[in-house]
């Protein structure tokens, strides 16, 4: 008895050898399967990265383009800038040179006019003079009178005062307070009016 106890052990013996080698050949299939996967999930994640990090490159590149020309504009931008406003100044500089050369005379002549002793009709046509040089130095300028003669018109003329009287028209311009000057189109000074009805 104790021999086929025996024997039914080794039998069961073999037979859990042979579940334990089935078990270890289906485990081993398992993991030869499961490696092969990661090989090939490893191997199309590095194409993967690869692929990233060549995007990433390119659009790096890009911004570094981008950003590049950005730095180049606005430096291009400051430089106007500082450019324009020394050319500002210039035109504004010359531009005053040149209208008190023309005016300057005149105060020269007003100085002179001061100092000078004389009797009151001297004096007189001294002033006149120097008017007519005022006037001459305007017109150089290119700066002329407004007329004042006619009709008021508020695109040039400032009414200061209006009047009631049958002996003018209406909106007739009765006296001038001060003369008004333009350049161009461009009103200097208006003029200062009396209008009538």
């Amino acid at each position: 008895m104790q021999e086929s106890d025996n024997e039914n052990i080794d039998e069961e013996e073999k037979v859990d050898e042979k579940k334990s080698e089935d078990e270890a050949e289906v485990k081993e299939e398992e993991v030869d399967e499961l490696e092969e996967k990661r090989k090939k999930l490893q191997e199309e994640l590095k194409k993967e990265n690869f692929k990233l990090k060549d995007e990433n490159n390119k659009i790096m590149n890009e911004f570094k383009a981008l950003q590049d020309r950005l730095s180049r504009t606005m430096a291009e931008y400051d430089n106007f800038r500082k450019r324009t406003s020394k050319e500002k100044e210039g035109i504004y500089s010359d531009a005053c040179k040149d209208i008190l050369k023309e005016i300057l005379p005149v105060l020269d002549n007003l100085e002179r006019a001061a100092k000078s002793e004389g009797n009151l009709d001297a004096l007189k046509k001294g002033v006149e003079m120097t008017m007519k040089q005022f006037n001459t130095a305007l017109e150089k300028l290119n700066v002329e009178e407004i007329p004042s003669e006619g009709e008021f018109d508020p695109n040039v003329h400032n009414a200061v005062m209006h009047i009631e009287d049958d002996n003018y028209d209406k909106n007739c311009i009765v006296e001038v307070f001060q003369k008004g000057y333009k350049r161009g189109d461009k009103i200097i000074r208006y003029s200062m009016v009396k209008v009538a009805n």
